[in-house]
């Protein structure tokens, strides 16, 4: 009987093995963020909403709505004589990432409220969109504005419109 009980101990003990299943932390930085989210300070990316106009120096993205729930999409990276990128198509959300397809280019982008942040790498066909040495790779732009009609202004260097709603 012994035996019965020390292989039951065994079993238990062996089956308390393995990766511990994740909690939420209770530490003062959490509560110091969830506090900050019920007062509006810093951004929701759960709730956000990604329309608008967003920039970091000399890159720009534009996202305005379409029918359907589907983001017209549209980037602008223009480094001067040669070297820039010109992308537009369509995102949707998923959870905190936008899934974003510039034709062929198709990747999820990380929606944090505040801030839009591509991939370090992207896929090939993302290629196609740039000249000279520029890249669409980790493109990271924050929100300059949430109106969609400043939005739909965006234009690529040869003055085609990114963003014009309704499209």
């Amino acid at each position: 009987m012994t035996r019965a009980v020390a292989a039951l101990a065994l079993a238990a003990l062996l089956a308390g093995c393995g990766s511990p299943t994740p909690t939420v932390t209770d530490t003062p930085g959490s509560r110091l963020e969830r506090a900050a989210l019920r007062a509006g300070l810093v951004a929701d990316p759960a709730s956000g909403d990604p329309v608008g106009s967003w920039a970091a120096e000399t890159d720009r993205l534009c996202i305005v709505p379409q029918d359907g729930g589907a983001l017209r999409i549209g980037a602008v990276i223009d480094y001067g004589e040669g070297q820039g990128c010109a992308a537009a198509g369509v995102a949707r959300r998923r959870g905190s990432d936008l899934a974003i397809a510039f034709g062929p280019c198709r990747f999820d982008a990380r929606f944090e409220g505040d801030r839009i942040v591509f991939p370090a790498a992207l896929p090939a066909g993302c290629d196609r969109y740039c000249t000279g040495r520029a890249t669409l790779d980790a493109l990271t732009v924050e929100r300059l504005s949430a109106s969609r009609a400043e939005a739909a202004t965006l234009r690529t260097p040869s003055g085609k419109r990114l963003c014009t709603m309704g499209e």
